[in-house]
Protein backbone atom coordinates (compact mmCIF):
# COMPACT_ATOMS: atom_id res chain seq x y z
CA UNK A 1 0.00 0.00 0.00
CA UNK A 2 1.54 3.29 -1.12
CA UNK A 3 1.28 6.73 0.44
CA UNK A 4 -2.23 8.18 0.34
CA UNK A 5 -3.34 11.79 0.53
CA UNK A 6 -5.67 12.98 3.30
CA UNK A 7 -7.16 16.45 2.80
CA UNK A 8 -6.24 19.13 5.32
CA UNK A 9 -9.72 19.58 6.79
CA UNK A 10 -10.02 15.87 7.56
CA UNK A 11 -6.55 15.43 9.03
CA UNK A 12 -6.82 18.61 11.12
CA UNK A 13 -10.17 17.50 12.51
CA UNK A 14 -8.96 14.00 13.25
CA UNK A 15 -5.72 15.02 14.97
CA UNK A 16 -7.52 17.61 17.11
CA UNK A 17 -10.27 15.15 18.08
CA UNK A 18 -7.70 12.46 18.85
CA UNK A 19 -5.86 14.83 21.19
CA UNK A 20 -9.19 15.70 22.86
CA UNK A 21 -9.97 11.99 23.16
CA UNK A 22 -6.61 11.58 24.91
CA UNK A 23 -7.49 14.19 27.52
CA UNK A 24 -6.16 17.41 25.98
CA UNK A 25 -8.56 20.39 26.34
CA UNK A 26 -10.11 21.43 23.01
CA UNK A 27 -8.33 24.79 22.80
CA UNK A 28 -4.96 23.17 23.50
CA UNK A 29 -5.70 20.30 21.11
CA UNK A 30 -6.18 22.81 18.30
CA UNK A 31 -2.73 24.27 19.06
CA UNK A 32 -1.14 20.80 19.12
CA UNK A 33 -2.74 19.86 15.80
CA UNK A 34 -1.63 23.11 14.18
CA UNK A 35 2.00 22.71 15.26
CA UNK A 36 2.07 19.04 14.27
CA UNK A 37 0.59 19.56 10.81
CA UNK A 38 2.73 22.60 10.08
CA UNK A 39 5.55 20.07 9.68
CA UNK A 40 3.65 18.23 6.96
CA UNK A 41 2.78 21.49 5.25
CA UNK A 42 6.49 22.22 4.96
CA UNK A 43 7.42 18.69 3.91
CA UNK A 44 9.21 17.99 7.20
CA UNK A 45 7.59 14.60 7.61
CA UNK A 46 9.91 13.55 10.43
CA UNK A 47 7.95 15.86 12.78
CA UNK A 48 4.41 15.58 11.41
CA UNK A 49 1.76 12.87 11.61
CA UNK A 50 4.57 10.30 11.41
CA UNK A 51 5.23 11.00 15.10
CA UNK A 52 1.67 11.72 16.21
CA UNK A 53 1.19 8.41 18.01
CA UNK A 54 4.66 7.59 19.30
CA UNK A 55 5.70 11.01 20.61
CA UNK A 56 2.39 12.34 21.92
CA UNK A 57 -0.48 9.85 22.24
CA UNK A 58 1.68 7.02 23.58
CA UNK A 59 3.44 9.28 26.08
CA UNK A 60 0.13 10.57 27.42
CA UNK A 61 -1.02 6.95 27.81
CA UNK A 62 2.22 6.06 29.58
CA UNK A 63 1.63 8.83 32.10
CA UNK A 64 4.88 10.66 31.33
CA UNK A 65 3.22 13.65 29.65
CA UNK A 66 0.30 15.61 31.07
CA UNK A 67 -2.55 16.25 28.62
CA UNK A 68 -3.66 19.28 30.66
CA UNK A 69 -0.93 21.91 30.58
CA UNK A 70 -0.05 24.08 33.57
CA UNK A 71 1.90 27.10 32.29
CA UNK A 72 3.51 28.65 35.36
CA UNK A 73 5.60 31.83 35.21
CA UNK A 74 8.06 31.40 38.06
CA UNK A 75 10.12 34.55 37.47
CA UNK A 76 9.57 37.60 35.26
CA UNK A 77 11.09 40.95 34.32
CA UNK A 78 9.88 43.40 31.65
CA UNK A 79 12.00 41.64 28.98
CA UNK A 80 12.41 38.09 30.31
CA UNK A 81 10.54 35.25 31.94
CA UNK A 82 11.16 31.76 33.28
CA UNK A 83 8.34 29.26 32.78
CA UNK A 84 7.71 25.84 34.32
CA UNK A 85 5.61 23.69 31.98
CA UNK A 86 4.99 20.90 34.52
CA UNK A 87 5.43 18.24 31.79
CA UNK A 88 2.41 19.43 29.84
CA UNK A 89 1.97 19.54 26.07
CA UNK A 90 5.14 20.99 24.57
CA UNK A 91 3.29 22.68 21.71
CA UNK A 92 1.01 24.55 24.09
CA UNK A 93 3.94 25.58 26.27
CA UNK A 94 5.89 26.66 23.18
CA UNK A 95 3.10 28.79 21.72
CA UNK A 96 2.41 30.53 25.03
CA UNK A 97 6.11 31.09 25.72
CA UNK A 98 6.86 32.56 22.30
CA UNK A 99 3.77 34.76 22.51
CA UNK A 100 5.04 36.03 25.87
CA UNK A 101 8.42 36.83 24.28
CA UNK A 102 6.66 38.61 21.39
CA UNK A 103 4.54 40.67 23.77
CA UNK A 104 7.66 41.77 25.65
CA UNK A 105 9.44 42.63 22.39
CA UNK A 106 6.51 44.83 21.34
CA UNK A 107 6.99 46.82 24.53
CA UNK A 108 10.76 46.84 24.91
CA UNK A 109 12.26 45.80 21.55
CA UNK A 110 13.37 42.34 22.68
CA UNK A 111 11.92 39.54 24.76
CA UNK A 112 13.23 36.16 25.92
CA UNK A 113 11.49 33.32 27.70
CA UNK A 114 13.25 30.25 29.11
CA UNK A 115 11.23 27.08 29.82
CA UNK A 116 11.85 24.05 32.02
CA UNK A 117 9.91 20.81 32.55
CA UNK A 118 8.37 20.66 29.09
CA UNK A 119 7.87 17.92 26.52
CA UNK A 120 8.65 17.57 22.81
CA UNK A 121 7.42 20.82 21.23
CA UNK A 122 7.32 19.73 17.60
CA UNK A 123 8.70 21.72 14.70
CA UNK A 124 10.85 24.53 16.08
CA UNK A 125 10.24 26.70 13.03
CA UNK A 126 6.61 27.11 14.07
CA UNK A 127 7.65 29.40 16.92
CA UNK A 128 10.01 31.46 14.78
CA UNK A 129 7.11 31.87 12.34
CA UNK A 130 4.99 33.33 15.14
CA UNK A 131 7.53 36.12 15.56
CA UNK A 132 7.85 36.62 11.79
CA UNK A 133 4.11 37.22 11.50
CA UNK A 134 4.55 40.09 13.96
CA UNK A 135 7.41 41.60 11.91
CA UNK A 136 10.04 40.22 14.27
CA UNK A 137 13.07 37.98 14.27
CA UNK A 138 12.26 34.73 16.06
CA UNK A 139 14.85 32.45 17.66
CA UNK A 140 14.21 29.22 19.54
CA UNK A 141 15.98 26.09 20.63
CA UNK A 142 15.34 23.01 22.73
CA UNK A 143 17.33 20.27 24.34
CA UNK A 144 16.26 16.65 23.93
CA UNK A 145 16.99 13.12 25.10
CA UNK A 146 20.70 12.26 24.65
CA UNK A 147 21.59 11.37 21.06
CA UNK A 148 24.76 13.22 19.96
CA UNK A 149 28.27 12.12 20.86
CA UNK A 150 30.85 14.86 21.44
CA UNK A 151 33.60 15.07 18.81
CA UNK A 152 36.10 12.24 19.46
CA UNK A 153 33.50 10.57 21.70
CA UNK A 154 31.09 7.66 21.18
CA UNK A 155 28.63 8.17 24.06
CA UNK A 156 25.31 9.87 23.33
CA UNK A 157 25.35 12.92 25.58
CA UNK A 158 23.62 15.86 23.87
CA UNK A 159 20.18 16.03 22.30
CA UNK A 160 19.64 16.82 18.63
CA UNK A 161 19.20 20.39 19.94
CA UNK A 162 17.88 22.51 17.05
CA UNK A 163 18.95 26.14 16.84
CA UNK A 164 16.22 27.82 14.81
CA UNK A 165 16.21 31.37 13.44
CA UNK A 166 13.57 33.03 11.27
CA UNK A 167 12.96 36.54 9.97
CA UNK A 168 10.66 38.31 7.53
CA UNK A 169 11.71 39.29 4.01
CA UNK A 170 9.98 41.22 1.24
CA UNK A 171 9.43 37.95 -0.65
CA UNK A 172 6.46 35.57 -0.59
CA UNK A 173 8.16 33.43 2.04
CA UNK A 174 10.33 34.27 5.06
CA UNK A 175 13.82 32.98 5.89
CA UNK A 176 13.56 30.11 8.37
CA UNK A 177 16.61 28.05 9.29
CA UNK A 178 15.24 25.11 11.26
CA UNK A 179 17.65 22.24 11.69
CA UNK A 180 19.15 20.02 14.34
CA UNK A 181 22.74 20.47 15.47
CA UNK A 182 23.24 16.76 14.78
CA UNK A 183 23.94 15.64 11.22
CA UNK A 184 20.53 13.96 11.31
CA UNK A 185 17.80 13.51 13.92
CA UNK A 186 15.85 10.66 15.48
CA UNK A 187 12.71 11.60 13.58
CA UNK A 188 14.54 11.21 10.27
CA UNK A 189 15.92 7.83 11.37
CA UNK A 190 12.43 6.72 12.41
CA UNK A 191 11.27 7.77 8.96
CA UNK A 192 14.12 5.78 7.36
CA UNK A 193 13.06 2.76 9.40
CA UNK A 194 9.45 3.06 8.22
CA UNK A 195 10.72 3.20 4.64
CA UNK A 196 13.12 0.27 5.31
CA UNK A 197 16.13 2.43 4.31
CA UNK A 198 19.71 2.29 5.54
CA UNK A 199 21.22 5.36 7.19
CA UNK A 200 24.00 7.01 5.13
CA UNK A 201 27.50 6.33 6.47
CA UNK A 202 28.96 9.04 8.69
CA UNK A 203 25.75 10.07 10.44
CA UNK A 204 25.88 7.62 13.35
CA UNK A 205 28.83 6.29 15.33
CA UNK A 206 28.97 3.02 17.28
CA UNK A 207 30.79 2.29 20.52
CA UNK A 208 33.71 1.01 18.46
CA UNK A 209 34.08 4.42 16.80
CA UNK A 210 32.92 3.14 13.41
CA UNK A 211 30.02 4.40 11.34
CA UNK A 212 26.70 2.52 11.62
CA UNK A 213 24.17 2.22 8.75
CA UNK A 214 21.53 -0.36 9.80
CA UNK A 215 18.68 1.99 10.73
CA UNK A 216 16.67 -0.35 12.95
CA UNK A 217 19.83 -1.38 14.79
CA UNK A 218 20.73 2.31 15.17
CA UNK A 219 17.35 3.15 16.73
CA UNK A 220 17.80 0.33 19.21
CA UNK A 221 21.38 1.44 19.87
CA UNK A 222 20.36 5.04 20.56
CA UNK A 223 18.20 3.75 23.42
CA UNK A 224 20.81 1.36 24.81
CA UNK A 225 23.77 3.69 24.37
CA UNK A 226 25.42 1.52 21.71
CA UNK A 227 24.91 4.19 19.03
CA UNK A 228 25.18 7.97 18.93
CA UNK A 229 24.40 10.59 16.33
CA UNK A 230 27.29 12.57 14.90
CA UNK A 231 27.13 16.36 15.26
CA UNK A 232 26.78 18.58 12.19
CA UNK A 233 29.89 17.98 10.13
CA UNK A 234 29.94 14.27 10.90
CA UNK A 235 32.19 11.90 12.78
CA UNK A 236 35.54 13.34 13.88
CA UNK A 237 37.19 16.65 12.96
CA UNK A 238 37.93 16.26 9.27
CA UNK A 239 34.63 17.86 8.15
CA UNK A 240 34.41 20.15 11.20
CA UNK A 241 32.08 18.07 13.35
CA UNK A 242 33.35 20.06 16.31
CA UNK A 243 31.29 23.02 15.07
CA UNK A 244 28.04 21.08 15.33
CA UNK A 245 29.17 19.78 18.71
CA UNK A 246 29.77 23.35 19.87
CA UNK A 247 26.40 24.63 18.67
CA UNK A 248 24.62 21.66 20.27
CA UNK A 249 26.30 22.57 23.55
CA UNK A 250 25.15 26.20 23.23
CA UNK A 251 21.55 25.03 22.84
CA UNK A 252 21.94 22.65 25.81
CA UNK A 253 23.14 25.46 28.07
CA UNK A 254 20.44 27.94 26.98
CA UNK A 255 17.79 25.22 27.47
CA UNK A 256 18.92 24.39 31.00
CA UNK A 257 21.08 26.96 32.78
CA UNK A 258 18.86 30.07 32.56
CA UNK A 259 15.81 28.22 33.86
CA UNK A 260 17.66 25.74 36.10
CA UNK A 261 16.24 22.79 34.20
CA UNK A 262 17.45 19.30 33.34
CA UNK A 263 20.27 18.53 30.91
CA UNK A 264 22.33 15.77 29.22
CA UNK A 265 21.74 12.31 30.77
CA UNK A 266 18.97 13.73 33.00
CA UNK A 267 16.79 13.79 29.84
CA UNK A 268 16.75 10.07 29.01
CA UNK A 269 13.11 9.55 30.00
CA UNK A 270 14.19 6.42 31.90
CA UNK A 271 14.14 6.15 35.68
CA UNK A 272 16.54 4.40 38.04
CA UNK A 273 14.59 1.14 37.80
CA UNK A 274 14.30 1.33 34.00
CA UNK A 275 10.76 2.73 34.11
CA UNK A 276 9.49 5.46 31.79
CA UNK A 277 9.55 8.93 33.36
CA UNK A 278 8.83 12.45 32.04
CA UNK A 279 11.60 13.95 29.89
CA UNK A 280 11.60 17.40 31.58
CA UNK A 281 12.88 19.18 28.47
CA UNK A 282 13.94 22.82 28.32
CA UNK A 283 13.38 25.43 25.59
CA UNK A 284 14.20 29.07 24.97
CA UNK A 285 12.37 31.66 22.86
CA UNK A 286 13.65 35.04 21.69
CA UNK A 287 11.73 37.73 19.81
CA UNK A 288 13.45 40.80 18.38
CA UNK A 289 11.33 43.66 17.06
CA UNK A 290 12.79 45.01 13.81
CA UNK A 291 10.99 48.31 14.45
CA UNK A 292 13.26 48.84 17.44
CA UNK A 293 16.14 49.13 14.96
CA UNK A 294 15.78 50.75 11.51
CA UNK A 295 12.24 49.55 10.81
CA UNK A 296 10.43 46.50 9.46
CA UNK A 297 10.19 47.50 5.80
CA UNK A 298 13.87 48.41 5.62
CA UNK A 299 14.78 45.12 7.28
CA UNK A 300 12.60 43.09 4.91
CA UNK A 301 14.02 44.82 1.84
CA UNK A 302 17.65 44.23 2.82
CA UNK A 303 16.96 40.63 3.88
CA UNK A 304 15.16 39.99 0.59
CA UNK A 305 18.02 41.47 -1.44
CA UNK A 306 20.50 39.21 0.34
CA UNK A 307 18.37 36.16 -0.45
CA UNK A 308 17.98 37.13 -4.12
CA UNK A 309 21.69 37.75 -4.56
CA UNK A 310 22.51 34.38 -3.03
CA UNK A 311 20.07 32.57 -5.33
CA UNK A 312 21.36 34.46 -8.37
CA UNK A 313 24.99 33.52 -7.75
CA UNK A 314 26.85 31.13 -10.06
CA UNK A 315 25.52 27.59 -9.90
CA UNK A 316 27.57 24.41 -9.81
CA UNK A 317 27.67 22.40 -13.07
CA UNK A 318 24.48 20.37 -13.46
CA UNK A 319 22.58 22.40 -10.87
CA UNK A 320 19.57 24.45 -11.96
CA UNK A 321 18.76 26.25 -8.72
CA UNK A 322 20.23 27.66 -5.52
CA UNK A 323 17.90 27.78 -2.52
CA UNK A 324 17.71 29.92 0.61
CA UNK A 325 16.34 28.62 3.92
CA UNK A 326 12.56 28.34 3.88
CA UNK A 327 12.27 28.24 0.09
CA UNK A 328 11.98 24.47 -0.33
CA UNK A 329 9.39 24.33 2.43
CA UNK A 330 7.39 27.07 0.70
CA UNK A 331 7.53 25.10 -2.56
CA UNK A 332 6.20 22.00 -0.78
CA UNK A 333 3.31 23.99 0.66
CA UNK A 334 2.45 25.33 -2.78
CA UNK A 335 2.27 21.71 -3.99
CA UNK A 336 0.27 20.41 -1.02
CA UNK A 337 -2.05 23.27 -0.06
CA UNK A 338 -4.88 22.19 -2.36
CA UNK A 339 -4.46 18.44 -1.84
CA UNK A 340 -3.44 17.37 1.65
CA UNK A 341 -0.86 15.41 3.58
CA UNK A 342 0.71 12.21 2.18
CA UNK A 343 0.58 9.38 4.74
CA UNK A 344 2.58 6.18 4.46
CA UNK A 345 1.32 2.68 5.17
CA UNK A 346 2.59 2.29 8.73
CA UNK A 347 1.10 5.64 9.80
CA UNK A 348 -2.17 4.75 8.06
CA UNK A 349 -2.42 1.75 10.37
CA UNK A 350 -1.65 3.88 13.42
CA UNK A 351 -4.28 6.45 12.48
CA UNK A 352 -6.90 3.77 11.93
CA UNK A 353 -6.07 2.16 15.27
CA UNK A 354 -6.34 5.48 17.14
CA UNK A 355 -9.65 6.24 15.40
CA UNK A 356 -11.10 2.87 16.36
CA UNK A 357 -9.80 3.04 19.92
CA UNK A 358 -11.24 6.51 20.52
CA UNK A 359 -14.50 5.83 18.67
CA UNK A 360 -13.94 8.60 16.11
CA UNK A 361 -16.08 6.76 13.59
CA UNK A 362 -16.99 9.96 11.70
CA UNK A 363 -13.57 9.85 10.03
CA UNK A 364 -13.25 7.84 6.82
CA UNK A 365 -9.81 7.71 5.20
CA UNK A 366 -8.74 6.88 1.62
CA UNK A 367 -7.26 3.54 2.72
CA UNK A 368 -10.47 2.30 4.36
Amino acid sequence: MAKMIVDWKTIYGFVEDAFVGSGVPREDAAICADVLLESDKRGIESHGVNRFKSIYIDRIKAGIQNPVTEFEIVRETPTTAVVDGHDGMGQVIGVKAMQLAIDKAKMYGMGMVAVRNSCHYGIAGYYSSMAIKEGMIGITGTNARPSIAPTFGVENMLGTNPLTIGFPTDEEFPFILDCATSITQRGKLEYFARMDKDTPSGMVVGRDGEAMTDTKHILEGLNTGEAALAPLGGIGEELAGYKGYGYATVVEVLSAALQQGNYLKMLTGIGAAGEKVPYHLGHFFIAIDTNAFMGLEEFKKTAGEIMRELRASQKAPGQSRIFTAGEKEYDVWMERKDSGVPINESVQKEISAIRDELGLTQYVFPWD
